[in-house]
């Protein structure tokens, strides 16, 4: 089996996870890294080591890892010998990144090697308050090296004030460009390929504005609900958890202008600009331009879910937001006046990450009735692939029309695996590639717009409306886009 890239050895490397013990680093990180070594990227003289307060040895992790293996990767690619092999890699440290006094001397001994500096890779995969805290531990302990960069899981930060106090406290002690602020979105096949489509295809490129463009809708739903993560949930809700970080970083993707070349800065100028060229939303703006809702009991896949405040830790009556959907536009010469429409939500019907191009309708011709615009769809989970209607003609018939859907699924499934999005991002960060995560100034200016919506917000008196889960959220997420004749694509297929 081949993969969607082409395989690039990485060299070798020390791959430090803070907070290995958490459902991340077993879910997501471990299970990358394994199936880049089976794949041959990851050389066998790599150490993975894993740290977290748990008093554990080498082989009690070792253990667990195996066992996140397990449930995490599908059987037929796990072969014992390989799996074997790369638990040889992996070790472990009992330490408490956050403590200065914690056993930094031995991470330090698990870190001496004799044959010359390695890539070192910090990755924090901790409580977002910790990462000031642990990058100063990192340096004064002298284990930065000319050759680390320390990876951060987001959120950074909960508003504009603590993302800058989270950039400034890593700052400190790490160079900007060995700062790797990871969104998994940007590791998407699909997210990046929208690059690929806007600008090695001059027919998109030149249709790619205003004029031919007539609303743009991107939407990541999820079915589940809290899944045990009500502790962190509550206190961050579907503006900070989806929109702020993974909807705005497809956003400037699909907005952006053509950057002048595919190097990560001036990619991420681009993308910087987009986010600097929002109209803002405040409280004098959010009634007209945001929905905000939260579950209530409903029926999903065919069984009866609770509300959203019956799965809290402790039943209370929390305001916190399940869905948000919100009309951002663009102030530039390219986008004025085409509302981007962006909503993400818990207990939807449907589990998908998708961006749809509502290109504008056509004037009446030689086939009588103007024909409605074309829609572009680009969905990037599940089952990513790229759709664009198109008028042909019937067969048989003098001129009649047929739409048909011109279909790419992006590969080959049964020749190509897509990389789970961790496992590119990863190794991006020891090949020293920042292309795909997220610069300072990024972080800053995403909840420098987003930070007026919680404060319009938490002035209100008004919570969240109610949907009931299994629906597409409340009816003033369809309101919204019915202010300028528009629907939701679900509502569009009806």
């Amino acid at each position: 089996m081949t993969t969607s890239s082409q395989l690039e050895p990485v060299p070798s490397f020390d791959y430090v996870i803070f907070g290995a013990t958490g459902d991340l680093t077993m879910r997501k990180l471990l299970p990358a890294l394994y199936r880049r070594f089976a794949e041959g990227q990851v050389p066998d003289d790599a150490r993975i080591i894993g740290t977290a307060r748990s008093p554990l040895d080498d082989a009690t992790y070792r253990e667990r890892a195996l066992k996140a293996l397990r449930e995490f990767i599908r059987g037929d690619e796990l072969v014992d010998a390989t799996v074997d092999r790369f638990l040889g890699l992996v070790h472990y440290v009992s330490l408490n990144g956050a403590d200065a006094g914690g056993n930094w001397a031995g991470l330090s001994a698990k870190l001496a090697h004799e044959g010359g500096e390695r890539v070192r890779v910090f990755y924090l995969a901790t409580a977002p308050d910790l990462y000031g805290d642990i990058a100063r531990n990192i340096d004064e302990n002298g284990l930065r090296t000319a050759q680390s960069r320390i990876v951060l899981e987001k959120p950074i930060g909960t508003d504009l004030e603590t993302a800058r106090k989270v950039n400034e406290g890593v700052g400190r002690h790490f160079p900007e460009n060995s700062i790797y602020r990871i969104d998994h979105y940007l590791g998407k096949e699909a997210v990046q390929n929208i690059i690929a489509l806007r600008f090695a295809n001059p027919m998109l490129e030149r249709m790619w504005d205003r004029d031919s463009i007539e609303y743009v809708q991107i939407t990541a739903a999820e079915t589940v609900g809290l899944e045990g993560r009500g502790g962190y949930y509550d206190g961050s809700g579907a503006l900070r958890d989806m929109i702020q970080n993974h909807l705005l970083q497809v956003l400037t993707v699909v907005a952006m202008e053509r950057p002048s070349s595919l190097d990560a800065d001036a990619l991420r100028d681009e993308k910087v600009r987009v986010l600097k060229s929002l109209k803002p939303l405040d409280r004098n703006n959010l009634a007209a331009n945001v929905a905000r809702g939260q579950y209530v009991r409903g029926t999903t896949g065919g069984q009866e879910v609770p509300a959203y405040r019956e799965e809290l830790p402790e039943a209370n009556p929390s305001n916190t937001e399940t869905f948000v959907a919100l009309k951002a536009e663009i102030e530039t010469p390219r986008w004025k006046g085409v509302p981007f429409y962006l909503r993400s939500g818990k207990r939807m019907p449907e589990k998908l990450t998708e961006v749809v191009i509502q290109f504008r309708a056509g004037e009446p011709g030689l086939f009588g009735e103007a024909r409605p615009g074309s829609r572009l769809v680009i969905r990037v989970q599940p089952n990513e692939s790229v759709i664009l209607p198109l008028f042909v003609k019937q067969p048989g018939s003098t001129f009649g029309l047929d739409e048909v859907d011109a279909l790419s699924k992006l590969g080959e499934p049964a020749r190509v695996r897509f990389r789970d999005s961790y496992e590119g991002l990863m190794l991006d960060a020891v090949k020293g590639s920042p292309a795909l995560f997220v610069r300072k100034d990024e972080t800053e200016a995403a909840w420098q717009w987003v930070t007026p919506i919680l404060q319009g917000w938490s002035d209100a008196a008004a919570g969240p409306d109610a949907y009931e889960a299994g629906t597409w959220g409340p009816d003033s997420a369809r309101e919204l886009l019915a202010q300028a004749g528009h629907q939701w694509v679900e509502d569009l297929a009806a």
